[in-house]
């Protein structure tokens, strides 16, 4: 791939940025009346906020219900960039208030349990009755994975979820002040957005290197390589171009336990002190998806449709889904707008006929420095009877291009959702 964006990123860009804009504010619990059947979708993140705005705007009639806690989206992609002082939380927020505006009730809740026999989500005082359930509830972190952990959680940040970023941010800034060892760990797949803990790593060297500051990056790695497998030459290649010392990559070493007092992590390499830490934990379906009997550690899905295995009237989207597919904010987006349409067209036909095999595809970015970025896209299909298969395409090289292409694709993903 070129060091240019190509033209066929352009267009996948500029189909992104479909969507209309509006203004609106949204109180705790904005409730707007509709007809029809009721589509209910936990999660506002990508493919929750990618459903919703297929919904309101199919035409087809609907009553359209959001359960999502926070009043605002944030968006974890490319919010590295804040973490690591280049850009403010806010440039990664959008209000849910267009959405609202456009039919949607918001629900500032939480869901406690599905009830699937009675087709009711259970929230702190009340239940919602549902037709149609779109979960898409994202990751949890698995912390019995990790021994020690539970003990220093508050020192050790994950920040994998909306607005969980602030915390690594103020360990990275604390870190700046005293310097030494700074410690990223990689969990072995799946995991949400497997670039992300690099293009931390090469974003905080380059401020430790441009600060001046004494100390460096540890990426404490579980897999041989780099994650996924094609982004590996040109992520190492970066790290040893710009940051020969300011990062220290291992690779094969497991995670056996840490000690959040002594700040010291066990690894079977031996024991590793650090001053601060991004402990990346491995990660599951959030407890809803098992509590709800609709899978273990990730939720049972078919394709092509994502209708749960065992419940044709429930679809789970992103990255809670059990399929080999990437866990990305661009594929739940797709995924949530196939799923859309799935059910608009079951609400006019009152059939579950399964769509054509269309597949939704992967796209992002891994920053290496503030401008140069390495862009990945993942084309994924699928045949009755086997797997999902992907086609990768990297970008052989860090290139500016791609870092303004990134930000460009943020801005229209953005809008396409909530703008």
């Amino acid at each position: 791939m070129s060091a240019h964006v190509s033209a066929g990123r352009r267009r996948f860009v500029q189909a992104a940025s479909i969507g209309a804009a509006a203004a609106a504010t949204v109180g705790c619990a904005s409730v707007v009346k509709q007809e029809g059947p009721r589509v209910v979708i936990v999660g506002g993140g990508w493919g929750g906020g990618g459903a919703a705005r297929v919904l309101i705007e199919s035409g087809v009639p609907m009553s359209v219900t959001l359960i999502e806690p926070n009043e605002r989206f944030m968006s974890c992609p490319l919010s590295s960039h804040y973490v690591t002082g280049h850009a403010t939380a806010e440039s990664f927020q959008m209000s849910y208030a267009a959405l609202v505006k456009g039919g949607v009730s918001h629900v500032r809740e939480r869901v406690t349990a599905i009830d699937r026999t009675r087709k009711v989500i259970v929230l702190g005082g009340r239940e919602i009755a549902y037709d149609f359930l779109v979960l898409s509830p994202g990751i949890e972190y698995m912390e019995e994975a990790m021994p020690g952990y539970a003990e220093g959680r508050a020192s050790l940040p994950v920040g994998f979820r909306m607005f969980e970023q602030t915390a690594v941010r103020q360990e990275f800034d604390r870190f700046l002040k005293t310097g030494g060892d700074f410690v990223i760990t990689v969990p072995k797949p799946p995991y949400r957005c497997p670039p992300a803990p690099y293009e931390r790593a090469a974003l905080m060297a380059e401020v430790i290197q441009k600060r001046k500051v004494t100390g460096k990056v540890i990426v404490l790695d579980e897999n041989p390589n780099p994650m996924p497998p094609p982004i590996a030459k040109p992520i190492l290649a970066s790290f040893a171009e710009l940051y020969k010392n300011q990062i220290e990559y291992v690779n094969n070493v497991e995670i056996l336990g840490v000690d959040a007092r002594r700040k010291v992590l066990s690894t079977s390499k031996g024991d590793i002190r650090y001053q601060a830490a991004n402990v990346v934990l491995p990660m599951r379906a959030p407890a809803l998806i098992s509590q709800a009997g609709l899978g273990q550690r990730w939720a049972d899905v078919k394709l092509p449709t994502f209708l749960s295995a065992v419940d044709e009237s429930v679809y789970v989207i992103g990255d809670a889904c059990g399929l080999p597919l990437p866990k990305s904010g661009h594929l739940a987006f797709e995924t949530g707008q196939l799923v859309a349409r799935h059910i608009a067209s079951r609400v006019k036909s009152a059939s579950t006929a399964a769509p054509a095999a269309t597949m939704p595809n992967g796209i992002c970015w891994a920053y290496m420095s503030a401008r140069e970025a390495i862009g990945i896209h993942v084309a994924t299909s699928w045949e009755p009877g086997g797997p999902p298969k992907l086609q990768f395409k990297v970008d052989p090289a860090r290139n500016a291009a791609a870092g303004d292409g990134a930000m460009q694709w943020g801005r229209s993903m953005w809008n396409a959702m909530f703008g």
